[in-house]
């Protein structure tokens, strides 16, 4: 927690109330759970109304661009052409491609491609063929404040085993939508999408997993997926975070590829996808803000 605030103080969220009358008690209760042993948030992790309010805006920016996508995605098309349609549509809106050249990625989008998890780089090369799946990774810088989300699209007519792997893995996200309520823990949603990709026989990777967004594109908390009940970082409003579990149709294993350094892969090659939306911790459960 930041440094200890007197009753008197402005409270630390920006309100211009006094500290007494507006986090003090919010505070106390999360001092509770620290002191229990649980990891609890920061007052950095926890957006103000202003924040929360030009989060939304980005939010809105990067769902029309993925309704973009949705609208032009077919076969023939290349992943490069992907890429454009991001970078015209979020430009035409006002808002930056948050992927484009951070930490030198390449392009303004992540396309992934079947057996790839994620981090795939937009190629002309890479033209989609009937039959695929393709997990798109849209992220936008809209007045200073970040979004992220990323939608699975099947190409033409997949296979019955491809359209359930993308649609259980929507199911996955929603099941952790629903386990997101204040004063309980990351634990107990990243427990239930992974109980729920196992049941239909799934995997879920390990090593990577969702993080906390909106003042920058990667932020504190890191998500798992792969949790324990009653751990993880506790979860309280005003935190924004993503969910994006990467389902593997086979084992849970990937690699990078040494290439390029970015694109991740099955190991066995399998299918893998992803959906993934940012929500909003509220007073009594959670917002969606991003799809």
């Amino acid at each position: 927690m930041s440094k200890k605030l007197e009753r008197n103080d402005p409270c630390w969220c920006g309100s211009g109330q006094k500290y007494k009358k507006c986090h003090m008690a919010f505070d106390e209760r999360i001092q509770e759970f620290a002191e229990q042993g649980h990891l609890v948030p920061d007052h950095s992790m926890i957006k103000n109304p202003a924040q929360i309010a030009g989060i939304k805006e980005s939010c809105k920016v990067n769902n029309a661009v993925l309704d973009y996508v949705a609208a032009n995605i077919r076969p023939g098309i290349t992943t490069e052409d992907i890429d454009r349609m991001v970078y015209e549509k979020t430009t035409q809106l006002g808002g930056i491609p948050a992927p484009l050249n951070f930490e030198g990625f390449p392009k303004s989008v992540c396309t992934s491609v079947n057996d790839q998890v994620c981090h795939g780089i937009p190629s002309v090369e890479d033209v989609l063929q009937e039959g695929d799946i393709i997990n798109v990774d849209v992220s936008t810088i809209y007045k200073g404040y970040f979004s992220d989300a990323s939608r699975m699209f099947c190409v033409g007519q997949v296979s019955e085993e491809a359209r359930r792997l993308v649609d259980v893995t929507r199911e996955c996200v929603e099941t952790g939508i629903s386990m997101v309520r204040p004063w309980t823990f990351l634990g107990d949603m990243g427990a239930a999408v992974h109980a729920h990709a196992l049941k239909n026989g799934y995997s879920v990777v390990r090593e990577i997993g969702g993080h906390g967004v909106g003042i920058q594109f990667h932020e504190e908390p890191w998500v798992s997926y792969v949790s324990q009940p009653g751990t993880e970082m506790l979860m309280v409003p005003g935190m924004i975070f993503t969910i994006e579990p990467m389902v593997n149709m086979g084992g849970e294993e990937i690699f990078c590829d040494e290439g390029n350094g970015w694109t991740i892969y099955t190991e066995d090659g399998t299918l893998s996808a992803q959906w993934e939306v940012t929500v909003l911790v509220t007073e009594d459960g959670c917002e969606v803000l991003a799809w």
